[in-house]
């Protein structure tokens, strides 16, 4: 059974900061590219960031590049979300994905990712 957990979301002020956290089961996902992508009330699912099967590259939405950061644990089976100066349109829930296919990337569509975490919610205030 393949889950993923994400964890770390809430309430902050703008100009705050969060760390979002992805932890992936039942699989082996240290060879997985993993993603986020967020969603707001009313609005299409948006691309965040998506880091590399090795590591080797990052990738972000527009807008959203020097602000956020993705990484990955040292045990590979863990992803973060780091956000720094949040501002309202930020708010949403965020949601981790895996892309199981060998060698990928990741990037910004999300038909590429086959697993998907339930999500966590990240409202910033004015």
């Amino acid at each position: 059974q393949v889950q993923l957990v994400e964890s770390g979301g809430g309430l902050v002020q703008a100009g705050g900061s969060l760390r979002l956290s992805c932890v992936a089961s039942g699989r082996t996902f240290s060879s997985y590219a993993m993603g986020w992508f967020r969603q707001a009330p009313g609005k299409e699912r948006e691309f965040v960031a998506a880091i590399s099967w090795d590591d080797s590259s990052t990738y972000y939405g527009d807008s959203l590049k020097g602000r956020f950061t993705i990484s990955r644990g040292g045990a590979k089976n863990t992803v973060y979300l780091q956000m720094n100066s949040l501002k309202p349109e930020d708010t949403a829930v965020y949601h981790c994905a895996a892309d199981p296919s060998p060698g990928h990337s990741g990037g910004s569509y999300h038909g590429v990712y086959d697993y998907w975490g339930q999500g966590t919610q990240v409202t910033v205030s004015s």
